[in-house]
């Protein structure tokens, strides 16, 4: 630990933000930067707990008290090697992680938890800035070939760890650019563009190859692809968006968020796109759906000057403090609004559509809706709902983004043609024990086996299928390990 009594002496401060009514007029990233003093002072909140629960809160096992000691001693580039030690990417979940790894520091348990995102964003912006992060070159190469299917954090994590044990990496990407959701599913003002661009950049120096523009199961026959790498990993992610099947959903202006974040994201980037404009410019908004996706829906038409937005939440309205039934180090579920809440957004609770109304023209122009009441159990879960009666009424909407998130990934294509099997989930089937499928050579990671998850949970899951991958081609791995077998194996 930096300093014995720093969890005493310092409360928890957060970087400060640019004033909404700014915010909202660009889409450039909004959240400042500590001081050289402030960042001293957060790290110095770290206390000497005997058990650190942060370890096992964060997906990836991150080493957090050993970083937080290094970033008050202001030894960054040790800070650096611990942090990189076990994250591929601190540059994305310093920015767009819920950090669970807070909800299980010891001092939340009666105080503020230590700001270990914000801590953690800035140990690797400032080891750019001081040259510490550099291609990750292996000077022993294998001669074995790996494709990864798919660009998200599951595959680009996978990928730098295959290629730092030194097999050939060539990922597959069908959209335009790699990345993606960080590309084309998180707006910038969350996580710029350019910090996606500067790790693809420092990933191909490595030796890293990115081809896009081809979709597996469509440009290349699958099995193909398995013929020709010594080992596939099918990181596709989970795309098959969930539906609502309720009258008048065939009505124009009513789309999956996805598109319409997918579709901003293109237009910020200056990149041509063929489909019609999705704009909530002056336009009545209702997002369906309580998650990120729904916040980054509300954030981008807040920046593209929309009328009004409703967000729709069929649940009942959750405590403001950790309730008795979500006890530390649980994630604990807060009404706690999002930054882009903060910009603007009447939120609804114990909603649900009953249908669409659409005008003379096929076009959406409001949305038939009914509150219900929930019978709640001790432990907080909603067990059954009643319709409350007379509460039938029509809100305005000239577009409507279903936030509803995924159901599985698309079978269709690539999935078929390999004959994977599937969970009962619909997910491909493969076990956290080796990440391998029911066909030889092919394994698969992140939502495309876990189902849609955390970007960090994502990450974890393409280095933990990169160790397996390399255990199956060499008979071994050097690779780091989540479990703390051999984390530093080869960083000593």
């Amino acid at each position: 630990m930096g300093k014995p009594t720093g969890f005493k002496e310092f409360g928890r401060e957060l970087p400060k933000k640019i004033e909404v009514q700014e915010r909202v007029k660009h889409y450039d990233e909004f959240i400042g930067s500590y001081s050289e003093q402030e960042l001293n002072a957060q790290s110095a909140r770290c206390m000497n707990c005997g058990v650190p629960f942060c370890h096992s809160g964060c997906p990836l096992g991150n080493v957090i008290p050993e970083f937080n000691d290094a970033v008050y001693q202001g030894e960054w580039e040790e800070a650096y090697r611990i942090l990189s030690s076990t994250n591929n990417f601190p540059e994305f979940t310093g920015r767009i992680c819920p950090a669970p790894c807070e909800s299980a520091c010891v001092l939340g348990i009666n105080k503020p938890a230590v700001a270990i995102e914000e801590i953690e964003k800035h140990i690797i912006e400032i080891a750019f800035s001081k040259g510490f992060v550099k291609p990750n070159k292996s000077f022993i190469k294998t001669g074995k070939r790996v494709a990864v299917v798919g660009s998200g954090p599951a595959g680009l994590a996978a990928a730098a760890q295959l290629n730092k044990a030194g097999h050939d990496v060539t990922v597959y990407e069908r959209d335009d650019h790699p990345g993606g959701l960080l590309r084309y599913g998180i707006p910038d003002f969350k996580l710029d563009k350019k910090v996606v661009e500067r790790r693809i950049a420092l990933m191909e120096e490595s030796g890293v190859v990115f081809v896009c523009n081809t979709e597996i199961g469509k440009d290349i026959e699958a099995k193909e692809l398995v013929k020709e790498y010594d080992a596939v990993l099918l990181a596709g992610g989970s795309m098959a968006p969930r539906e609502m099947p309720i009258p008048g959903r065939n009505l124009k202006g009513i789309h999956h968020a996805m598109n319409f974040l997918r579709q901003s994201n293109k237009r910020v980037s200056k990149i041509a796109f063929e489909e019609e404009d999705i704009l909530a410019t002056g336009k009545d908004v209702i997002v369906i759906g309580a998650g990120d996706t729904g916040s980054d829906c509300i954030g981008t038409a807040n920046r593209q000057a929309a009328k009004s937005i409703v967000q729709f939440d069929r649940n009942v309205i959750p405590p403001t403090e950790r309730p008795e039934y979500q006890p530390w180090p649980n994630v604990p579920k807060l009404f706690k609004p999002s930054s882009s809440q903060e910009e603007g957004v009447n939120r609804t609770f114990n909603i649900v559509a009953k249908e669409f109304i659409g005008d003379e023209q096929g076009h959406v122009s409001g949305v038939k809706v009914i509150d219900v009441m929930w019978e709640v159990e001790p432990n907080g879960r909603p067990i059954r709902s009643s319709i409350v009666e007379g509460s039938e009424r029509i809100l305005p909407a000239q577009l409507v983004l279903l936030a509803l998130g995924f159901a599985n990934p698309v079978y269709e294509g690539m999935l078929e043609q390999l004959n994977v099997g599937l969970d009962a989930r619909n997910n491909v089937s493969a076990t956290e024990k080796d990440y391998r499928t029911n066909v030889d050579k092919v394994f698969a990671a992140g939502d495309m086996r876990r189902g849609q998850s955390l970007v960090v949970w994502a990450i974890s899951e393409g280095r933990e299928a990169a160790r397996e991958i390399d255990k199956y081609l060499m008979g071994f791995s050097k690779l780091e390990s989540k479990d703390g077998v051999d984390v530093f194996a080869d960083v000593f």
